[in-house]
């Protein structure tokens, strides 16, 4: 039974995150969507929240299952039993940074390998930053993310501006 993990802050859901989602859980017999809380970031939306919209994303994959994780990624994969890490890649920056926490991840548990996945070319330029500003400002965003997402993007910002 080959097992991954596919952590990220999904903040929010992206069509790119659940891109590399279905694509991983072709290839994997078990993948674990991690729905990190790191603290140094600020989110829009609670990390409940994001794990709800991931499942509710997923539900339809069996072999996918969603957990929330509020400590180090490697020591959750070892607490799992779970040796693969999934990361996805639009570019070389992503590349430069995602490769600088490999080599981090490998120094803190040398069992964890990690497999970069590159993005499909439509999702390209899909950024959560970037989709949060543009929202933010009233923009479209229905091209790049599911449209439950799109909802819930959309009462975030009118539940600020009241």
């Amino acid at each position: 039974m080959l097992k991954a993990a596919f952590p990220g802050s999904f903040d929010p859901p992206t069509l790119g995150h659940l891109d590399i989602i279905q694509r991983a859980a072709g290839i994997f017999d078990e993948l674990l969507v991690v729905v990190a809380e790191n603290r140094q970031k600020k989110y829009l939306f609670s990390v409940d929240e994001r794990a709800d919209m991931i499942r509710r994303l997923t539900a339809d994959y069996a072999k996918v299952s969603v957990t929330v994780c509020d400590i180090l990624v490697v020591d959750f994969l070892r607490k799992q039993g779970i040796k693969l890490l999934i990361r996805g890649v639009r570019g070389m920056e992503d590349f430069s940074h995602e490769f600088e926490l490999s080599m981090m991840n490998k120094a803190l548990n040398p069992g964890i390998e990690t497999l970069f996945m590159t993005t499909d070319p439509e999702y390209f330029v899909l950024r959560s930053s970037s989709i949060k500003e543009l929202a933010s400002f009233q923009g479209n965003i229905s091209g790049m993310v599911p449209p439950l997402v799109v909802e819930a993007v959309k009462a975030k910002y009118r539940a600020d501006t009241n």
